[in-house]
């Protein structure tokens, strides 16, 4: 269906936090069993409820339909009516992503998959006890609920032919107008049901100049007749807040056997003799109208506000100009005489404070909690385990670790990479677990924390480890690496990020195609970042990220090659040392090796690399940055250092074209352009040209040398 143009812009609201209750309500299912507590399965309940009132406020009937059945398996099992079991959490979880999906298509606008929704409705019906044929959306029969010890009071009262109606006292909150609630339509609502009389109490109406317009101050009696059930009325008050205050009285009742009033205040204790309790009723969203509206959901920060990335990239793109600026004047400032001069220094001083701290200011709202990243994981791993026969139990930490949003979505595709080759082929069945003496269930841990400038993600297990005989085995039966050649552990570890290679001895939807940990590798360094594995066999492993907090800005090194100067990340460097004759070696005429402790690495002269003039074509004398990126090492030849500072990074590819061995390009304090150095890039152009000198000599052996394996393995590689 096609909503106008004022609902569509509230319809947006609902969509999203239609998708922010469903992230509830998953988490909230996998942490369910038999020893849960009222209180979080009343949290999942009220998930699926507000989803339910809003999708029947806009008119997507398919979608109220669907989520009133979950809603009512989920009421079974919170009131105690049904056991929580494997089999009904297992349907939920499904019915959550069916739930996703045709959310994303009601706000795309395009046909749902029927074939699923009945699917998971007959599941529900299963579960449920009814019979087939029990049309979606239809309230549960009575055979379908196990009966209680006795009729509740309650249900007394709805059969009563001596019910004549109700009155309804409803005293709301002072925010239910702020919230963008309209009593009126409450009012037309109950007419529906029956003739009404309304009282309004205007005791707490404050003095003129004590009155806030946005503030509710009212609170009405209203008396309704008719033979009204009183599931109706709460059908009506169902958007109603938990700081309201709500009661029922029937009337015509005889006073002996009147029950208690319904109270949304009342304790647990009085609510108890008349049944289940109403859950916490929240508010509907901004401009939805009650009753039955979505309702209000506050995530976080109350005064938070939605804001396009588009609008967030302008302001930063804003900052970074300003930046250039402040850079810009100080460098004037510098070649400034003393005198009159010193107010000029003093409010550039102050320029540089309030830059940067604008700056830091700024780029903090493109900062999000990984937990966005990481809540995905339980369910993964729920699904996972279960298809591997695997007990495992997962921890987050760190969840409110910071970090751009850029790299945030950057970053989940490799995470889910690791997390399955942990439950893959790092933890243990239980069998197999308890026969090494660990507890059946393994541990899976996702962590987060800052350091530094950088955000340091971990993903641990304490499996089996990995098999580094089998490893070197694989690859030495792949070519990847020369029967002959010796490797440290290290170097085997770093053998399973090597393109294609995989230890599984079948191909199954879980691993075994020889892809996945390369990529991971490749695209943590295309954020800038690095990957290890630490790991022993038999007790697990630690798979370490490095990546920088965001893409927008970058700590570098400024270096010079003659007239020329280029930016280096700071995180790709390892050391920087002044060059010796002696600590040269050539191989093959060709390829040039600096002797760094007990290993050798390549040389990369800049000047060649890009055709500029160095100072000196003799590499003695020179600087040598050393960089690492993807677990291999260069030396990088330059004529000076220059300062650190952060720079703004530009796309050389959109505003030119791209460029190999150039991440990009930023504007320095003098006006200049300086080109931004992708390390990665550089490192495999070193190997792929010299690959085969490079490679007989490696492997052969030089004197006192423990080779990488990065070297050797690109190499060798054909």
């Amino acid at each position: 269906m096609t909503l106008d143009p004022e609902m569509a812009e509230i319809a947006k609201v609902f969509f999203q936090e239609s998708r922010e209750g469903l992230d509830s309500m998953e988490a909230g299912l996998l942490s369910l069993n038999a020893a849960t507590n009222r209180e979080d399965i009343d949290s999942i309940f009220r998930a699926a409820h507000s989803m339910k009132g809003g999708a029947a406020t806009f008119g997507f009937t398919e979608v109220a339909a669907f989520t009133h059945r979950v809603e009512t398996l989920l009421d079974e099992m919170r009131t105690g009516v049904r056991p929580i079991t494997a089999d009904a959490i297992q349907t939920l979880l499904q019915c959550c992503d069916c739930m996703r999906e045709m959310i994303a298509a009601t706000e795309a606008e395009q046909p749902l998959d029927q074939g699923r929704i009945a699917g998971l409705d007959s599941d529900i019906t299963h579960i449920l006890g009814e019979p087939a044929g029990v049309p979606p959306g239809a309230p549960p029969s009575a055979a379908s609920r196990a009966a209680p010890l006795a009729v509740s009071t309650q249900e007394a009262i709805d059969d009563d032919p001596q019910v004549k109606g109700w009155r309804i006292d409803f005293a709301p909150v002072a925010d239910l107008l702020r919230l963008r609630n309209e009593p009126a339509r409450m009012f037309a609502e109950l007419e529906r049901l029956g003739a009404i009389v309304t009282q309004a109490d205007v005791s707490r109406i404050p003095s003129l100049d004590m009155l806030d317009p946005e503030a509710c101050y009212l609170s009405w009696r209203i008396d309704i007749t008719g033979q009204i059930p009183r599931r109706a009325l709460d059908d009506i008050f169902d958007w109603v807040d938990a700081g309201c205050r709500l009661e029922f009285t029937p009337i015509g009742v005889s006073p002996a056997g009147a029950p208690a009033k319904v109270d949304s205040q009342a304790q647990p204790a009085n609510i108890a003799a008349q049944g289940p309790s109403r859950p916490e009723r929240e508010a509907p969203p901004p401009g939805a109208p009650p009753p039955g509206a979505a309702p209000h959901k506050t995530t976080g920060d109350p005064g938070s506000i939605r804001v396009s990335t588009k609008k967030l990239d302008n302001i930063i793109n804003l900052v970074g100009e300003l930046l250039i600026t402040q850079s810009m004047l100080s460098g004037c400032a510098e070649g400034i005489n003393q005198g009159g001069f010193d107010r000029l220094r003093q409010g550039l001083t102050q320029l540089a404070r309030n830059t940067r701290e604008l700056q830091e200011s700024v780029m903090q709202i493109r900062m999000l909690p990984i937990s966005s990243a990481f809540n995905r994981f339980p369910r993964i791993v729920h699904e996972l385990s279960r298809k591997l026969g695997k007990k495992v139990e997962i921890r987050l930490t760190g969840e409110g670790t910071e970090l751009d949003k850029t790299v945030l979505e950057k970053i989940s595709d490799p995470l889910v990479h690791l997390v399955r080759n942990a439950l893959d082929h790092g933890l243990e069945t239980p069998e197999q677990r308890l026969a090494g003496g660990k507890q059946e269930t393994g541990t899976l841990e996702l962590a987060a924390a800052h350091e530094g400038g950088n955000i340091i993600i971990e993903v641990r297990d304490d499996g089996a480890g990995l098999n580094k005989a089998r490893i070197l085995k694989r690859a030495r039966e792949r070519g990847l690496v020369p029967v002959d050649q010796e490797l440290t552990d290290e170097q085997i570890d770093n053998l399973i990020f090597m393109p294609g290679f995989s230890t599984a001895e079948q191909v199954s939807d879980v691993s075994g195609r020889g892809v996945g940990m390369d990529v991971v590798r490749r695209n943590i360094n295309d954020l800038g970042g690095n990957v290890q594995i630490l790991s022993k066999e038999g007790q697990g492993s630690t798979i370490r990220i490095r990546l920088p907090l965001t893409l927008a800005i970058l700590d570098g090194q400024l270096v010079r090659v003659g007239k020329e100067v280029y930016v280096i990340s700071l995180l790709s460097i390892v050391e920087t040392i002044q060059v010796t004759r002696d600590r040269l070696n050539t191989l093959v005429g060709r390829t040039e090796v600096f002797r760094l402790r007990d290993e050798f690495l390549p040389v990369l002269k800049l000047w060649d690399q890009f055709g500029v003039e160095p100072d000196s074509r003799s590499a003695e004398g020179s600087l040598l940055v050393v960089v690492e990126a993807e677990g291999m090492r260069v030396g990088v030849l330059v004529d000076d250092l220059l300062a650190q500072q952060q720079v703004v990074i530009k796309s050389l590819e959109s505003n030119f074209k791209p460029v190999p061995g150039i991440a990009g390009a930023t504007i320095l304090g003098d006006g200049t352009v300086a080109l931004i150095i992708d390390v990665a890039d550089l490192i495999h152009a070193v190997f792929e040209r010299e690959r085969g000198a490079l490679g007989r000599n490696m492997g052969a052996g030089l004197p006192g040398a423990r080779h990488r394996v990065s070297g050797t393995s690109l190499g060798m590689a054909s």
